[in-house]
Parts: structure tokens; sequence; C-alpha cells
């Protein structure tokens, strides 16, 4: 169904670029840094989600709607661009409604955090970057045969559905590896604040970057 040579070529491709350090590693650090390796695995798993959707706007046409129409692409960005920073401010604000309280409060602090949505603010935040959305229209349509007796768009579909698939488990390695620096960092009683503190400025520069 799927040129053998072309499927390898994805692959490594693929590989390649869920590896490289990019907004989509440094929000899945942020929440694993802020809430622990929980919320870094539902990140993750929210990522795989957004690109599931990204692979559905591809096949029906709207992501190349995104790269035709300026306005578009632009309502579609400063979307993104303020739900990222509505993150980062919220992140920043319970840092200080948490720097407020009594010690003896912290422990509940810590169990209220896994009950945010976690998996929903990542895959809205990449449902949101109309620069992933033009990402799988530009790079995925490289792939397919046209020789083949498979459809272009059902070419598209699998390959669109194979990409966060394959990136997924390079993301829950971002999150291991996040989780374990900030284990020493939790263990110092001001740390926690600081990670939340640097976590919210990283979801603010995310907005920044989706901007440019």
């Amino acid at each position: 169904m799927l040129n053998p040579e072309y499927l390898f070529s994805f692959a490594v491709a693929s590989f390649v670029i869920a590896v490289a350090p990019g907004p989509s590693n440094a929000f899945l650090m942020a929440q694993t840094f802020t809430n622990g390796k929980s919320a870094g695995m539902q990140s993750a798993l929210g990522f795989a989600l957004g690109g599931i959707v990204h692979t559905l706007f591809a096949v029906i046409g709207l992501s190349a709607i995104l790269k035709a129409s300026e306005t578009a692409y632009t309502t579609v960005q400063y979307l993104g661009a303020a739900y990222l920073a509505y993150l980062g401010v919220v992140t920043l604000k319970d840092t200080l409604k948490n720097q407020s309280q009594d010690a003896s409060h912290s422990e509940q602090i810590e169990a209220d955090k896994p009950r945010k949505n976690v998996t929903f603010q990542a895959m809205m935040t990449e449902v949101l970057n109309p620069k992933v959305a033009l990402f799988f229209i530009a790079f995925i349509p490289q792939f397919v045969d046209t020789s083949l007796d498979a459809s272009t768009t059902l070419q598209l579909a699998l390959f669109g559905l194979l990409y966060p698939i394959l990136a997924f488990p390079i993301d829950c390695a971002y999150v291991y590896g996040g989780d374990k620096i900030a284990e020493y960092f939790r263990a110092h009683p001001q740390a926690p604040i600081w990670i939340d503190r640097i976590s919210g400025g990283i979801f603010i520069a995310l907005a920044v970057n989706l901007l440019l």
C-alpha cells in the first residue's frame, strides 16, 4: 500500500524531526518540570492527538486553505499564540499564589496540579499552530508515490497518522529525561516555585516564537 523505500525515508526523516529540539519539546519539558512525569506523558499524548487532527485537516484540505489564505493563517497564528500566552500567565500566577500559601498546604497544591487537562492543552497547542499545519502539507506529500494503486488521499492519511506514532516514543523519552532533571530541583523547598516560573516563561516564549 505504501512504497517501502518511501516509507523507510519517511521514518528516518520523522525520527530526525522529532528528536530535534523545538517548540513541542519545550512544551513537554515545561509540563514535566511543572506538573511531573504524568503531565509530560499526557502532553505527549496530546501532541499525538493534535497530529491526527492535522492529518484530517490536511486530507480534507483545511491546511491548504491556511497556506493559501494569509488571513486564515494569521487568525490561527494569533489564536495559538494567545492560548500559549494564557497558559504561561496562568502558570506564573499560580506560582505567586503558591508562594503566599503556608507550607502546610504544599501537599494539597501539588495534588491539585494533575487535575488540569494537560492532554487537551497540548492538543490545542498543536492544533492552533499553523506552522504544524504547513509542515503536514509540505513534508508528507513528498513521500506519496503516485504510481501505486493506493490513492494519494489514502497515502497522505497513512503517512499523516504514522508521524505521531513515530514521534510519540521520542516525546516520551524527552519526558523521562526531563523528569530525572526535575527530581533534583524538586528536592529543594523553593525549587518547585522557580521551576513553575521558568515553565511559565517558556510558554510565553513559545507564544512569541509562534508569531515570528
